[in-house]
């Protein structure tokens, strides 16, 4: 059996959910809570029901293979909905370059990475960015779609081995190389 799917989801305090399905069998999950509203498209051959303050996902052979992953990404894709609308995703980056700069125009992020020109940037539906001085910090109630937007912002000017420069997670660590070395 799939150790994450056979796990059931709590839901917290303030949160609607309604298990939806239609005539061809495809099953959707609405979460509602204090943050916003997310949709969870179930994949086929995994079934949800919502029993006191908790969901529980099965499918109808757990020793299959192919339905224990399909089981346990499920249940991770409606757990995160339920922790999205509960406390929300954020990914921060951080800016590194001399005359690199970042702005925020509205909807739109302006980047001086380096090139001859700026780079702008939309924010997609549901994101919100936040510009501190060179960092930048993006959040939503949408897990998948935080991360997406973090990735693609990155891919921009991603940062070089040798100094350093371009666009990095907070947390991330840039292995360094060592330049040419003259030999005298």
């Amino acid at each position: 059996m799939s150790r994450i799917g056979k796990k059931p989801i709590e839901i917290p305090s303030g949160v609607e959910i309604k298990v939806n399905s239609d005539e061809l069998g495809n099953i959707e999950v609405a979460v509602k809570g204090p943050k916003g509203a997310l949709n969870v498209g179930i994949p086929k051959g995994v079934s949800a029901e919502q029993k006191d303050n908790q969901i529980i996902l099965t499918v109808p052979d757990p020793e299959n293979r192919s339905q224990k992953a399909i089981w346990g990404l499920a249940r991770t894709l409606v757990n995160n909905a339920v922790l999205g609308v509960v406390e929300g995703y954020a990914k921060e980056l951080e800016i590194n370059g001399v005359g690199f700069k970042v702005a925020l125009q509205g909807k739109k992020l302006v980047l001086n990475v380096g090139f001859s020109h700026p780079v702008e940037y939309d924010l997609p539906e549901g994101i919100v960015a936040e510009v501190e001085k060179n960092n930048i910090k993006i959040s939503g109630i949408d897990k998948q779609s935080v991360g997406q937007t973090a990735a693609e912002i990155r891919a921009i000017k991603k940062p070089e081995p040798y100094k350093g420069k371009g666009i990095k997670y907070i947390d991330e660590h840039i292995r360094r190389k060592a330049g040419k070395v003259v030999k005298a």
